[in-house]
């Protein structure tokens, strides 16, 4: 029996809406952590949704995952050597509400946390890390910045620091409407995490924020497991400890670990020594967002016995995201430069949070 064009059109539109509520999505809205923790995209990766398929980014990247995945390919990877890295803030979580997600915790810590007093130096140096996101948006991370940040969350229990995350990822994503900082993942690359993942690619996150931050981040949202997050560290004591060495010191009943001082900041070369101490291979895809990731990007398609992939994302969308023409075009330069692949947030993706969320100002 023929169905007329009115039906024809309800009757697809019936099987849209049963595909988006199957995927645990709303499309014309910001996605949830549990929404978002139900993205799959399959190894054909035939049911992408939010990248525009004819975007050379995503012709390159399904591309080679392909034929690198395909045993009769010359080309082929095994599952043991699939290793897939990504920065975090700018990449995977949005950087600009108005910086990154730790420098914000981090000022709401020093500066307007009514339950903490910080030292004449803590809130010094908040205050300087206050005037450089007022004056230029993102700051560059420093070592001193770290310092400062590790100094206002020393002495804190693994749980309370925990929970601290997770109340800064309730407040709103400055900038944007109707999305909150722990929702703030780009969900073209939730996508990506997923489709490597069911590739039998092991995925880590490599990053230059604090490491326990970014776990409890992508906690129950990314398919990655805890101990695959790569990040600024700190240095963890027993409470009884104090100023005693560590080989001098026997852990005690009544102890529980806390966070102690800065260590190391997880970004430049030291990306690429991490990832050599802590997975002990060379990927063969690598994601970041600026040049800070560059010797990261650079380690993974340099050199390499396998064909290796690098991409970087590019922060030109001022509609849906709060995009920087010269940070956009910065990394443009860069990616020409050392061969990665530009993925345009403005053309490359359909959406980026959903439809719901746009630029406030």
């Amino acid at each position: 029996m023929k169905m007329n064009k009115k039906k024809l059109c309800a009757a697809v539109l019936a099987t849209v809406l049963s595909f988006s509520v199957a995927a645990g999505l709303n499309e014309s809205e910001a996605a949830t952590r549990a929404e978002m923790s139900k993205i799959t995209v399959n190894r054909q990766g035939n049911n992408f949704i939010y990248w525009n398929e004819q975007s050379n980014a995503f012709k390159q990247l399904t591309g080679y995952v392909r034929d690198v995945t395909n045993p009769m390919s010359k080309n082929y990877i095994p599952v043991k050597d699939r290793i897939a890295v990504f920065d975090f803030d700018g990449t995977l979580l949005c950087e600009t509400t108005p910086s990154y997600f730790e420098w914000m915790m981090h000022l709401k810590r020093a500066l307007h946390d009514p339950n903490y007093t910080p030292s004449a130096q803590d809130k010094e140096d908040a205050l300087q890390v206050q005037k450089a996101v007022e004056s230029i948006g993102v700051p560059v991370p420093t070592s001193n910045q770290a310092q400062a940040q590790a100094s206002v969350f020393s002495g804190m229990d693994l749980d309370e620091f925990d929970n601290y995350v997770k109340d800064f990822m309730e407040t709103p994503a400055e900038g944007l409407t109707n999305l909150k900082r722990g929702e703030s993942f780009y969900l073209p690359m939730v996508e990506v995490v997923s489709y490597l993942t069911n590739n039998r690619f092991k995925v880590f996150v490599v990053s230059g924020s604090d490491r326990q931050a970014v776990r409890v981040i992508c906690e129950d949202v990314l398919p990655i497991d805890s101990d695959n997050i790569i990040g600024t560290d700190i240095k963890y004591l027993a409470a009884e400890q104090g100023d005693t060495d560590g080989l001098k010191y026997i852990y005690e009943k009544k102890d529980k670990v806390i966070r102690g001082k800065f260590v190391m900041k997880d970004l430049q070369m030291n990306k690429v020594s991490n990832i050599m101490r802590e997975i002990g291979k060379q990927p063969v895809l690598a994601f970041g967002n600026s040049t800070s990731d560059a010797s990261m990007l650079n380690h993974a398609i340099y050199n390499n016995k396998y064909r290796a992939m690098a991409f970087g994302i590019i922060c030109d969308d001022q509609v849906r995201e709060l995009g920087n023409p010269k940070t956009a075009e910065k990394m443009t330069k860069a990616c020409e430069k050392y061969g990665w692949v530009t993925i345009s947030m403005r053309n490359d993706w359909k959406t980026i949070y959903g439809d719901y969320v746009k630029r406030s100002k």
